[in-house]
């Protein structure tokens, strides 16, 4: 009988993942993480609930930026405009670095409203478009190691070990409008790591 692994059928991707990403052993990871890499609801609010503290997302960077490559997952051409952004998800109490993460958003395909609560409240995506009320599904691309080495340096002072990193897209009204990669510390994400000195 062959081991049971809860993500077969679930990645769209999983095969074509980027060359970077090295395969992840399922029964290596602690629950916790097993449940964020198959989760498809909001991860801030689980997060929250799993450590039973509130999750502060810090804006690093947003913006408008024109590809120079096309992005296949999203639907746009080279040319185009995407509204890029880099958050980090940390414990209000704890300051714990729990995510980071990084999205690309085809500003042509999502409604205006979420759009402007994008760019003004910055904030966590998930929560912008649960108060929008609007149907969306997620569809999860794929998930796999990665190292800290390519990461901000604003990231490395906090966390420099290696990282459970997946990506997904959000689609709306049967088009892609978000694709999201985030980044979990290859750690118990339950137990909070004190920031390195």
């Amino acid at each position: 009988m062959s081991a049971f692994d809860p993500t077969n059928g679930l990645f769209a991707s999983q095969f074509v993942r980027p060359d970077e990403l090295a395969p992840v052993d399922m029964h290596k990871l602690s629950p916790v993480l097993r449940a964020l890499v198959v989760i498809d609801g909001t991860v801030t609010k689980f997060l929250e609930a799993y450590n039973m503290e509130p999750i502060t997302v810090e804006t690093l960077g947003q913006a408008v930026q024109t590809l120079e490559v096309g992005q296949e997952w999203l639907e746009v051409q080279a040319g185009q405009e995407v509204l890029a952004r880099h958050v980090t998800l940390m414990g209000g109490q704890s300051g714990t670095l729990y995510a980071y993460a990084i999205s690309l958003t085809n500003p042509a395909a999502i409604p205006g409203d979420i759009r402007a609560a994008m760019e003004i409240q910055g904030g966590s995506v998930g929560r912008i478009l649960l108060s929008s009320r609007i149907e969306q599904r997620r569809e999860v691309l794929w998930y796999g190691r990665e190292s800290s080495d390519g990461l901000p340096d604003s990231i490395r002072t906090k966390y420099d070990g290696d990282l459970l990193s997946r990506a997904y897209r959000i689609i709306v009204g049967g088009r892609p409008v978000i694709m999201i990669i985030e980044k979990f510390p290859l750690r118990d994400a339950g137990e909070p790591e004190h920031h390195k000195e």
